[in-house]
């Protein structure tokens, strides 16, 4: 009987031991964030998740500059 206890008991100490590495390890949110952060303008580095915004930002920002071959057909 006490093989059978001291297994249960292992296997708490165990999931405990997991849970604290987990908790410990957390979620590295400037990571994620800066890996959406794909398009960046070429004039003042500014880095932008989507081509909509970008296209937003290039036209309201740089109206005299040409437009990023990237962004002609995309759709504001």
């Amino acid at each position: 009987m006490a093989c059978g206890q001291q297994e249960i008991q292992s296997q708490q100490k165990i999931a405990k031991k997991q849970a604290g590495q987990k908790k410990k390890q957390g979620h590295d949110q400037k990571a994620t964030a800066k890996a959406t952060l794909i398009y960046t303008c070429t004039v003042c580095r500014t880095q932008m998740p989507d081509p909509k915004t970008f296209k937003q930002h290039f036209e309201s920002k740089r109206p005299k500059s040409l437009l990023s071959p990237e962004l002609t057909d995309v759709q504001a």
